[in-house]
């Protein structure tokens, strides 16, 4: 018999009580003692109102979950539609996303261009949403790290991707000092680009050898029992955590960002 530390450790965390939290999602507390002790899943419906109020993904309190009819099918649903690539996402998307943004706002990139090149009006947009209590964070790349010196390698861009990772952050200089924006200056291998906004996230692919905007991107919509979006979500607070943060412009990329490989 096997006992579920994760959510003991969850309930614990929430400064609940297995009672507690059986009164809440209304069912005995012996039952919630049972779901602990035997390691038993609960029905779905407990299972992600219990996810909900302790403020966990019901995944990670019970894996053997994941791969379930429901599941799987909640992860399909999630999957809005797909884009051919990044042009193919209309301009007043993105408008209409951040505006409609309510709490968070999320941009995880190397440099992420398009945004000041292609959207004039963007960062302002951003800066008002800041303002208005919505909590952005800006996640680019470090321009002389040996990750934007290896994917413009990669690209045969060279030295060109960590120039514009360094011009993006010339551009955004005005707004670190916006209450409510943070920015912090990241070096990780990007598998995608994230761009979170609430309970929809558009997620860039990436291709070996390709620029990302040659790329499809996902329109992904959460939904309860979904697992695309914090799956996403979850990659974004993994890079966030682990970069630098930023008060002022980065400056632009030492000699070479190649003797950084």
């Amino acid at each position: 018999m096997q006992t579920n530390e994760r959510l003991r450790g969850a309930i614990v965390s929430a400064g609940l009580t297995p009672a507690d939290l059986a009164e809440r999602v209304e069912v005995d507390p012996k039952t919630v003692e049972r779901w602990i002790t035997t390691g038993r899943a609960p029905h779905r419906a407990h299972r992600l109102k219990a996810a909900h109020i302790l403020g966990q993904d019901d995944v990670y309190l019970w894996p053997s979950t994941a791969n379930t009819r429901q599941a799987v099918s909640a992860a399909q649903a999630e999957l809005v539609t797909m884009y051919p690539n990044r042009g193919a996402v209309p301009a007043e998307e993105w408008f209409r996303l951040a505006r409609e943004a309510r709490e968070s706002i999320d941009l995880l990139a190397f440099a992420a261009s398009f945004l000041h090149d292609g959207l004039p009006g963007f960062a302002e947009l951003l800066a008002d949403r800041a303002r208005a209590g919505v909590r952005v964070r800006l996640l680019f790349g470090d321009p002389a790290s040996a990750a934007v010196a290896l994917r413009g390698e990669e690209e045969g861009i060279g030295d060109l991707l960590g120039s514009r990772c360094a011009l993006s952050w010339a551009y955004l200089r005005a707004l670190l000092d916006t209450p409510g924006i943070e920015a912090r200056q990241h070096g990780a291998t990007l598998y995608n680009s994230i761009f979170r906004f609430d309970d929809t996230v558009l997620v860039n692919t990436h291709a070996f050898g390709a620029p990302a905007s040659h790329s499809p991107v996902l329109h992904i919509q959460r939904i309860p029992g979904g697992r695309l979006h914090s799956h996403y979500s979850a990659s974004f607070e993994r890079v966030w955590a682990s970069a630098m943060p930023l008060t002022s412009s980065p400056q632009p990329p030492r000699d070479g960002p190649k003797a950084h490989i």
